[in-house]
């Protein structure tokens, strides 16, 4: 345990609270405060004016569990070995709600966990594997947003009624009411706008008509893939689809608002870190591709919103890049506690609090194992650098992406195969091999990486739970 175990009442009531809300799946521009000219979202466009917006924030490896694992931990996939969908985020692995708790902060995490293997539905008790977090009303995976379910601290199932969120959110003020003279961390976790877009209450699909849409320059039909989509999102079309996606935006928005509220009625807006953010974009039919796991902007462009009444510039729109691994050790220090030292994101307090520290030169992409709607979609494994200017990402086959953004922001020219952008593709490579020397990523074919790392039960584990009819396995 850390020293913080014995602050005393009054350091401790100096503290700052944190409360961190987080999607599934909400790609970074798709906010009012953003510039997207369809979405409404006039309470994350409120806390963006009150805060600083990072329109360069970016998931590391944007899919679920990765991108939950690297944001607790501070760690990169490789290091946790949470390197796909539905592998366990290791109990010896140290978290953000670990040390806060240590440090005499009542921890809280509602909603969507995804970090327990599986089954989807399997109870995680109290114990190590609930990584620090003492109040408990998580799910370990479902998206199924009317008939949403919680586990407390027994292994029978708290049904929730209405929409989902709305139901995650009043726990969420309940745990904010019930304070005592500790700080408190609270992580909220939101399964939508992650598909099915279609199970969104009615009022705010009216809000959205598909054939108004403004469709993103880069937006294809996809030709010739199987479409990772419910039977009822098929039926409504990917224009249905999208403005289904914003509905839910604009439904989370309400909750938002909701929790704003709370903080201000109770007082403690001024002394409350709120976080907005995503563990992953969406691609939405964005260079005809559909979800994540990929290294285009839609996919690993996120939100993120930080305001501290006081502490963080307000109304800063910051082009600085951030990403996901950046946010446990940079939170940590914003809230007076050591960072340890094998957190390998780097702490951007300073800038964050508007002074002039540390800046990153380019963000460490990859999807290291491309399983399901990765693999519906014929991806292989890439590895890639995003910089102020440039998306760089090299396909295990061979293939390559080069796209200068300033230019071109909707990435419509690959530049990989193009002599002018030779010296430029130099560079990228070269920052991306220093990349992979510093995390000691060998770049391997997916199989022999879930080898190398011991994965191999755990894996077929997934596979076989996840896919019954047809599991990829690996061979011990």
């Amino acid at each position: 345990m850390v020293s913080g175990v014995n602050l005393s009442k009054v350091n401790n009531r100096h503290r700052p609270n944190l409360l961190f809300i987080l999607t599934d799946q909400m790609r970074g521009m798709a906010m009012g405060c953003a510039s997207d000219p369809n979405v409404q979202t006039p309470n994350l466009d409120r806390l963006a004016e009150e805060g600083t917006i990072f329109v360069r924030a970016y998931a590391n490896a944007p899919v679920c569990t990765p991108s939950r694992a690297t944001i607790l931990t501070g760690k990169y996939p490789l290091t946790t070995k949470v390197v796909a969908n539905d592998l366990p985020l290791p109990e010896k692995e140290r978290t953000i709600g670990e040390i806060l708790r240590d440090a005499g902060y009542r921890t809280g995490y509602i909603g969507k966990w995804h970090l327990d293997g599986v089954p989807r539905n399997k109870f995680t008790p109290p114990c190590p594997r609930r990584h620090g977090f003492e109040f408990w009303a998580a799910w370990n995976c479902a998206h199924d947003y009317f008939h949403g379910k919680v586990f407390r601290d027994k292994p029978e199932p708290v049904l929730l009624t209405g929409y989902e969120p709305a139901a995650q959110t009043d726990i969420a003020l309940d745990f904010l009411r019930q304070h005592d003279d500790r700080p408190f961390a609270l992580f909220i976790s939101w399964g939508p706008p992650h598909d099915p877009y279609h199970q969104v209450p009615e009022n705010f699909k009216r809000l959205y008509d598909p054939e108004k849409l403004e469709l993103r320059p880069n937006f294809r039909e996809p030709q010739g893939l199987p479409l990772p989509l419910s039977e009822e999102d098929r039926k409504v079309g990917l224009r249905g689809c999208i403005a289904n996606y914003y509905a839910h935006i604009t439904a989370l928005d309400e909750q938002v608002g909701r929790l704003m509220r709370a903080l201000d009625e109770m007082g403690i807006a001024e002394n409350t870190i709120v976080v907005f953010t995503s563990d992953h974009g969406d691609m939405l039919g964005s260079q005809g591709m559909l979800k994540k796991q990929q290294p285009w902007e839609e996919s690993i462009n996120v939100p993120l919103i930080i305001r501290w009444k006081g502490q963080v510039p307000a109304g800063r729109v910051s082009e600085k890049l951030m990403s996901l691994v950046d946010l446990a050790p940079t939170l940590l220090s914003m809230m007076g506690l050591e960072v340890p030292p094998d957190m390998e994101g780097v702490d951007l307090k300073e800038y964050v609090l508007g002074g002039q520290g540390p800046e990153i030169d380019s963000v460490f992409l990859m999807d290291l194992v491309p399983a399901d709607e990765a693999a519906m979609q014929g991806l292989k494994e890439w590895r890639g650098v995003r910089t102020k200017r440039y998306t760089y990402a090299r396909f295990i086959d061979g293939r390559e992406l080069l796209y200068d953004n300033d230019v071109d922001p909707f990435q419509l020219r690959n530049l990989a195969s193009e002599p002018s952008a030779a010296n430029v593709k130099a560079q990228l490579e070269a920052e991306l091999q220093k990349w992979l020397a510093k995390t000691k990523d060998k770049f391997l074919p997916w199989r022999e990486l879930i080898l190398e790392l011991g994965l191999a039960s755990l894996w077929n584990e997934r596979e076989r739970e996840l896919h019954p009819k047809n599991p990829q396995l690996v061979a011990n």
